[in-house]
């Protein structure tokens, strides 16, 4: 009997995030076949290159999924950031 392909988001904005899902990310990506794996990245940075950087000194592939929620005040980012991950969810339905 086939084993079901388990389907994970793991999700990264702010610089803490970046830290603790990097040896998450490497330990699925050592099980190929076991995991669809998709990043997905807030876009909660004001700066595009900074995030880059986390991903590049990190080793983290390039996200999957953008959200782009931008700049604004905290509540803003966090609402923003609560309608577009449901849309992902819908769509992708981890």
């Amino acid at each position: 009997m086939d084993r079901a392909v388990v389907k994970i988001l793991n999700v990264v904005g702010a610089r803490p995030n970046f830290m603790k899902i990097a040896p998450i990310v490497e330990a699925l990506q050592r099980r190929p076949g076991a995991f669809d794996q998709r990043l997905v990245h807030t876009g909660q940075h004001y700066d595009e290159r900074m995030s880059l950087t986390f991903f590049r000194e990190l080793g983290l592939p390039r996200p999957d999924i953008d959200l782009g929620v931008g700049s604004g005040s905290h509540a803003e980012q966090t609402g923003r950031i609560m309608i577009e991950f449901e849309r992902v969810c819908r769509d992708e339905r981890p």
